[in-house]
C-alpha cells in the first residue's frame, strides 16, 4: 500500500549549537512515516510526513523539545521577496538586534571589571563591591542567553557549550558572592594580587567577578557575529526574486493599464518598452527586439527576437517595442524555477558542525563530572588540607577552579576571533568571506568550475579586428560604420563606437536618413556615401579576403558584421567578448594550488573554445541551461569531486549554491553573490586565488586555536583537581589562553595578496 506524503519547511527557532539539531531531528524522526533533516546553519527543517499526521503535530514534537517552529512561506508563491526563505533581513532581526543590545551593555560593564581585578594600582577601597555591582547585569541578565538553553539542554538530559558557559560563569560569580560576603575578599582596603605561583589557601580572600564577566562578553560577541551570519541564509531567494519586474502594463480594452506583476495570469497581453524587463514568460504577439538574456542565460550576445518568439521573464529588452502573450506566470515561471533551485541546493548543504561542539559534546560532561568528583574527594580527605581544617572550604575551592579552568572562553573565541580578523583583511583586500561553515570546503576543492561571461571575460563586447576589402582603408571602414552605429542602441554597435573613439581622435561623422532593420542591421548616410552595417547571410556573398575573415571569425565563435559603402562590401568588423587581462595568470596559480579548471558557460561550443586556449583551460562544458549548470556541478560531484564554483549571473545562482564551495564574482548580480559562499568585489579573477588562499588561511588559524585552548584546558585541569589551582590562577590560566588565541588570530592581518 502505498502512503501518500508532503513535505513542509520549518523555520527552527532556538537552536544553538549542532546537537540542538541533532536533537529535534531525532524527535521529529520518531513519528511514524516521517522524515525530517534539520539543518543548523541555515536553522531550518525539511520534512515529509505521511497524510495522516497534520502540521500541528510537526510543530508540537518541536516545541515540546524546547524550541519553535515556523512554517516557511512558499518563495515562489508570489513575487514579495519578504517572504523568501522565511527570514527576516539581518538589519531588522529583533533576536540579532536583542543580542546585539545584550553584547554593548556587557561590554560596557565588563572592561571595568577587569581593569580593576589585573591592575592592582588601581584597586582603591571597596571597589571589589564596585566590581559586584557591574557584574552582576552581565552574568545574569547578559549572560542569560547561555543560561536558558543550558536549563534546556538540562531537562532533554543533554550538555552542550552552553552547559559549561553558564556552570563556569555562575561558578565563578557564586564563589565570589560567597567570598565577599562569608569570607574575607569584602574587607575593605583588599588588594588582589596577581601571584602565578599556586598558594594552598582556601582562596576565600579572592573573588572572580572579572572571570565571569568576561567570559560572559567574550562569548556574547562570539555568538552574535555567528547569528548575524547564518541571518543571511535566506538572501539569495530574496535577492533572486528581486530580479523579476515590479509591474506590467496590461492591454485591456483597447488600452493600457499598469499592474503589479503578480496580478498577471495566462494569456494577458503586455507591452514591454526599450530598456524594460520583461514581465513573465511568453511568446511574442507583435514587435521586434534584441533581448538581453545574458544574466539568465549566460548568452553574451542579446538574442535577435520577433512575433512568435519564446521570451523568458527578468531578460531585458535591448530596443524596440514588443507586445507579450503571458504563458507562464507565478511558480511556473523559469525565474520561480530557479528560485526552487536555489532553495534545494541550499538545503542540501551538509551541516558541517564546528569542531569546538565536538569536543564539547564529550568534553562538557567530562568536565562537569571530574569537577563533582573533586569536590567529593576533597570532602571526604579532611587530611589532604594539610590538618588546617579547611576541608570543605579547600574541596570547593579545587571544584570551582576546575569549573573555571575548564570553562570554554579560548574556545569561544577561537572561531569568531579568527573569522573576524579574516574577514576584516578580507575586506581590505575586496574579498568577503560568509561564515565558518565554507572555510573547510576551501582546504578540500579540487576542481574549479568557472563561468565564462563576466567571469573569465568582461562581459562586455569589443572589437577584435577589422578587416578591408581590396581598395578600401581599415580606418574609414571603421569610422563608416561607427558613424552609422551611433544612433543605434545594440551592444554590437555600442563596441563598433568605442573602437572608432579610441582609434582617432576627431569627432564621429554625422549621418542622415538612418534606418534600422530588424535582424538586418542598420544602414544610413554618411557623407553622400550609403553606408550599412549588419550580419552577412553566407560566406559565399563576400570577397575571398572577407570570406575568409568571416570563416575565421564563426570558427573563434565570435560575432562578425559586414560593412558595405554605396552596396558594395568594403570590410569585415569582428566583435568579441573579451577575455579579463589577468584570466590566463590567475588559472594558472589556481592550477599550482591544486585545483583543476573547468569553463562552463551557457554560451555557443566554438566561443567557449576559443577563450578555454587563451587562458589555458583544458575542460569545457558548453551550451548549458541553468539546469545543466547544477547537472554539471552534481555530475563533477558525484565522480568524487569537491567543486568550487565560480561566477556572477542569475544563471549562475543555483549553481553556486549547489557546488561544494560557490564564488561570486561583485560585477554580477546581487542574486550571484548572495547565493555564494564568498564574494570578491573587484572581479579581478585573480581575486578568487587570494580568496581561497586566504579561506584556507583562516581555517588553519581557527584549527590552531582550537588546540591550543583545548590544549590548555586539558592541561591545567589535573593541577585544579590535585588543588594545586586556587580559582584565581585558574582565572589567570584562561583569561592567558584567551590572549593566546586572539593574538595568534591577529596574525592574519599580515596576510598578503599575491596580486599587484
Amino acid at each position: 500500500m502505498t502512503v501518500d506524503t508532503q513535505s513542509i519547511d520549518f523555520d527552527i527557532g532556538g537552536m544553538t549549537c549542532a546537537s540542538c539539531a541533532n536533537r529535534i531531528e531525532r524527535k521529529l524522526n520518531k513519528l511514524d512515516g516521517v522524515t525530517a533533516s534539520v539543518n543548523y546553519a541555515t536553522e531550518q527543517a525539511h520534512v515529509r510526513f505521511p497524510d495522516a499526521i497534520d502540521t500541528d503535530t510537526l510543530v508540537g514534537v518541536v516545541r515540546d523539545a524546547g524550541y519553535a517552529a515556523t512554517p516557511v512561506p512558499d518563495p515562489t508563491a508570489s513575487g514579495d521577496p519578504e517572504g523568501a526563505n522565511g527570514a527576516a533581513s539581518t538589519d531588522s532581526d529583533p533576536e540579532v538586534e536583542a543580542l546585539r543590545q545584550r553584547l554593548i551593555v556587557s561590554a560596557v560593564l565588563s572592561v571595568p571589571v577587569i581593569v580593576l581585578a589585573m591592575v592592582p594600582p588601581w584597586q582603591f577601597t571597596y571597589w571589589q563591591w564596585l566590581s559586584l555591582t557591574l557584574a552582576a547585569p552581565v552574568v545574569v541578565w547578559g549572560g542569560l542567553p547561555f543560561h536558558r538553553a543550558a536549563w534546556v539542554n538540562l531537562r532533554h538530559g543533554a550538555t552542550t557549550m552552553d552547559t559549561l558557559v553558564s556552570v563556569g560563569t555562575l561558578a565563578a560569580f557564586g564563589w565570589s558572592l560567597y567570598a565577599l560576603f562569608l569570607g574575607t575578599a569584602g574587607t575593605p582596603g583588599l588588594r588582589h594580587g596577581f601571584d602565578l605561583i599556586p598558594q594552598r589557601s582556601d582562596g576565600t580572600a579572592h573573588i572572580y567577578l572579572e572571570a565571569a564577566a568576561g567570559v560572559t562578553t567574550f562569548l556574547l560577541a562570539g555568538r552574535y557575529f555567528e547569528k548575524r551570519s547564518k541571518r543571511r541564509a535566506g538572501e539569495a531567494l530574496r535577492a533572486l526574486l528581486d530580479v523579476g519586474a515590479k509591474d506590467v502594463a496590461v492591454r485591456r480594452d483597447g488600452g493600457e493599464v499598469r499592474i503589479p506583476v503578480g496580478e498577471l495570469v495566462v494569456g494577458d497581453e503586455f507591452v514591454v518598452r526599450p530598456g524594460e524587463k520583461i514581465a513573465t514568460d511568453g511568446v511574442i504577439v507583435s514587435g521586434a527586439s534584441a533581448v538581453d538574456a545574458s544574466m539568465i542565460t549566460g548568452e553574451s550576445v542579446p538574442v535577435e527576437v520577433t512575433a512568435g518568439d519564446e521570451v523568458i521573464g527578468a531578460t531585458v529588452n535591448s530596443n524596440g517595442r514588443l507586445v507579450v502573450r503571458a504563458t507562464k506566470v507565478g511558480a511556473d515561471t523559469a525565474l520561480a524555477q530557479m528560485a526552487r533551485l536555489v532553495a534545494a541546493a541550499q538545503s542540501g548543504k551538509a551541516d558541517a558542525q564546528r569542531l569546538a561542539d565536538r569536543i564539547s559534546a564529550f568534553f562538557v560532561p567530562a568536565v562537569i563530572t571530574v569537577a563533582i568528583a573533586t569536590l567529593g574527594f576533597w570532602l571526604g580527605s579532611g587530611s589532604a588540607a594539610g590538618g588546617s581544617g579547611g576541608g570543605v572550604t579547600l574541596a570547593f575551592t579545587a571544584a570551582v577552579a576546575v569549573l573555571i579552568i575548564a570553562c570554554p572562553c579560548a574556545l569561544g573565541l577561537a572561531t569568531p576571533t579568527a573569522l573576524m580578523v579574516g574577514t576584516g583583511r578580507g575586506a581590505q583586500l575586496g574579498i568577503l568571506l560568509r561564515g565558518p561553515e565554507i572555510l573547510e570546503t576551501t582546504r578540500r576543492v579540487d576542481t574549479i568550475v568557472l563561468d565564462k561571461t563576466g567571469t573569465v571575460t568582461t562581459g562586455e563586447m569589443s572589437v577584435r579586428s577589422v578587416h578591408a576589402a581590396d581598395g578600401q582603408d581599415r580606418d574609414r571602414v571603421l569610422r563608416m560604420a561607427a558613424a552609422v552605429e551611433a544612433a543605434s542602441e545594440h551592444p554590437v554597435g555600442s563596441a563598433i563606437v568605442a573602437a572608432a573613439r579610441a582609434a582617432a581622435d576627431a569627432d564621429l561623422l554625422d549621418v542622415e536618413e538612418f534606418r534600422s532593420t530588424r535582424g538586418a542591421g542598420v544602414s544610413g548616410t554618411v557623407d553622400g556615401t550609403e553606408v550599412s552595417v549588419g550580419r552577412p547571410e553566407s560566406p559565399d556573398s563576400l570577397p575571398a579576403e572577407l570570406a575568409e575573415a568571416l570563416t575565421a571569425a564563426h570558427a573563434d565563435g565570435a560575432t562578425a558584421v559586414v560593412v558595405a559603402l554605396d552596396g558594395k562590401p568594403a570590410g569585415l568588423i569582428v566583435v568579441a567578448d573579451e577575455v579579463k587581462a589577468t584570466s590566463a595568470e590567475a588559472i594558472a596559480e589556481l592550477r599550482e594550488m591544486g585545483l583543476n579548471p573547468v569553463l562552463l558557460t551557457g554560451d555557443n561550443r566554438a566561443a567557449a573554445d576559443r577563450v578555454a586556449r587563451e587562458v589555458g583551460i583544458e575542460t569545457v562544458i558548453a551550451d548549458v541551461r541553468p539546469e545543466g549548470k547544477v547537472d554539471a556541478i552534481t555530475e563533477l560531484r558525484s565522480a568524487g569531486k569537491s567543486v568550487a564554483m565560480v561566477g556572477d549571473g542569475v544563471n549562475d545562482a543555483a549553481a553556486l549554491a549547489t557546488a561544494d564551495l560557490g564564488i561570486a564574482m561583485g560585477t554580477g548580480s546581487d542574486v550571484a553573490i548572495e547565493a555564494a559562499d564568498v564574494t570578491v568585489v573587484s572581479g579581478d579573477l585573480l581575486a578568487v586565488v587570494d580568496a581561497v588562499r586566504l579561506a584556507r588561511r583562516t581555517l588553519s588559524t581557527i584549527k590552531g586555536n582550537l588546540f591550543w585552548a583545548f590544549a590548555y584546558n586539558v592541561a591545567a585541569l589535573p593541577l585544579a583537581a590535585a588543588a594545586l589551582l586556587n580559582p584565581m590562577i585558574a582565572g589567570a590560566a584562561m583569561a592567558l589562553s584567551s590572549v593566546f588565541v586572539v593574538a595568534n588570530s591577529l596574525r592574519l592581518r599580515r596576510f598578503r595578496p599575491r596580486r599587484r
